[in-house]
Formats: structure tokens, sequence, C-alpha cells
């Protein structure tokens, strides 16, 4: 996990210079929801330059906040399920509702083995890989406190529609599905199922993007935000928009990206004022800063 130096001394005291402290993995998740927050611009999203109508900056570092009580418990091996929940009800402990549900079902599995061994796609995975019938359970509960955008189970799945919330439990104790299972059923649709099921390839990418990158770690999670948009279609907006616009944004990501600052920042005005929300591409941005942050290799 990564070491910050910093002056720290006791109040009313000289401060020691170079004095260097660890920050903890739920700490250094909490920074990440924090700083892909106020990176900006990132086309489409809140960021600290642009509010949604009813999201604005300020739900998420609330946001950011609330969440860290169950990224703790995550980090203190209670189970992921219950852990994530936690995460979501203290991220909705604000009035502007769902802000960072996905990002929090990213990096609960990514805390517990930074918090207990190194962390690598292959240490998360087999994490994810152990998650029980009870994570499950979990999951579905943290549904109840926030609205979440998703799409229609596949025939035969009805009785597991995620929106049903606490009242689908029965039928998820039934047919003895486990979190990962979950996941492994939506990953051809969802880009967080996508990295539970796929070793968490994006995300190690993006933190690698971050790595080498230079400057401040805001405007680096922006740059690995367009990267992002402009690789592939982000998938919360072909679920709330559809593929055609979601692969359209993507077009419209990579020639911002080719013509330079400018036409970035005109095309996150222009996403916000359209109501496009590449909101699965900010998850993947807050995970990426987790692991570049865990990996010693940055530090704020």
């Amino acid at each position: 996990m990564g070491v910050v130096s910093v002056n720290s001394a006791p109040h009313g005291s000289a401060p020691t210079a170079g004095t260097a402290f660890t920050r903890s993995p739920a700490a250094n998740a909490e920074l990440a929801l924090l700083l892909e927050v106020a990176g900006t611009p990132k086309p489409g999203n809140v960021d600290r330059a642009r509010d949604h109508p009813d999201l604005h900056f300020e739900h998420f570092l609330a946001g950011a906040v609330g969440a860290r009580p169950g990224l703790e418990m995550a980090a203190e091996g209670s189970s992921l399920g219950r852990a994530f929940e936690r995460a979501v009800a203290g991220m909705s402990a604000q009035s502007g509702g769902n802000t960072q549900f996905g990002s929090l079902l990213l990096l609960t599995p990514l805390v517990r083995p930074a918090s207990t061994a190194t962390l690598t796609p292959e240490t998360v995975t087999r994490v994810v890989e152990e998650t029980t019938v009870d994570d499950a359970v979990g999951f579905y509960r943290a549904f109840e406190h926030v609205d979440v955008a998703v799409g229609d189970p596949p025939d035969g799945m009805e009785p597991l529609d995620v929106r049903r919330g606490t009242a689908a439990v029965p039928a998820v104790k039934e047919r003895e599905v486990t979190l990962y299972d979950i996941m492994a059923r939506s990953a051809d649709h969802d880009g967080i199922a996508a990295e539970w099921t796929g070793g968490f390839e994006r995300t190690f990418a993006t933190a690698d993007r971050i790595t080498d990158d230079d400057g401040p770690l805001t405007d680096r999670a922006a740059r690995a935000f367009l990267w992002l948009l402009a690789d592939e279609p982000d998938t919360l907006l072909a679920t709330t928009q559809g593929e055609e616009i979601a692969r359209s944004v993507t077009e419209r990501a990579r020639e911002a990206r080719e013509r330079g600052p400018n036409a970035v920042e005109t095309l996150a005005d222009e996403l916000v004022a359209e109501g496009l929300n590449p909101g699965t591409t900010a998850d993947l941005v807050a995970g990426g800063l987790f692991v570049a942050l865990e990996s010693g290799e940055v530090s704020v």
C-alpha cells in the first residue's frame, strides 16, 4: 500500500520533516472516490466543474465519506456482501441519491486483499470467486438504499431481478446463488461485473496508465477517464440510453481526444447538457486510482 511522506507532529509541537505513515486501504479507497470526482473534465459526469441538475459535486464528496465504514469492514474481514451493503448505505446518506454504487462494487473486493496480502489481479480474483450466498444476500439488500439503473433480467431469471431488492432473497437462497454467480450472469452487459469475472483487467490497466502519467492525480484521473471512454462504450450508457448511443459517445470521445483539450471541454459540456452519463467509466477510474495508490507508485 502507498507510503506517504508528511509533516506530522503532536498539536503545539514542531513537525518532524519526512515523517512517514501508511494510509490504510480503506482510507485509500475513500481517497480514490474523492480524487475521481475531483478530476475534470470528465465528459458527461459530475466533476468539480460540472453538476447534474439533481446530482452535485458535494453529493459525491458526502458519498465517499459515508462509504468509509463499509470499506473498513471489508478490510477487517467482514463478509464482502455485508461490507458492500454497509458502504452503500453510508454512501446513500446524502440528498443526491446514487453517487458511487458501481465504484463501491469494484472497490470493496479490492480492499480485502490489499489489507491482508499484495493486491494483484490474482489475489482479488480469489476473493470474488470465494463469495457466498450470504454475500449475494448483502448485494441484494444494498438495492434497498438507492435506485440503481440496471437492465431487465434474462428470461427465467425474473425472481433474481436485483431491482426486487430483499424480495428476491428467498429465490437467491433457494437457488444457492453466490455473488460471483450473479456477476458472471451479468458480465456480458455490465462493465463492473465483467471486471469481477475478468481478473479486473481494465481496473489494473487504468492504474498503470495513471501511474505512468504525470501531474496532479486529479488531472491523471480525467485523462484516464477519456482514455477508457474512447476505448469501449460505457455499459451504463448502453443500459440507460441504448447501445447505439453508447457507441456514438465513444466515437465522440475519440474525436475529442484527437482534437485536444478544448474539444474535450466542449464534449464534457455537451454530454452533461444531453443527459448522457458514462458512469461505469467513472467507476473504473475510481478502481484504478485505488490500485495506483496501493501500489506505492503514486502519492498524495
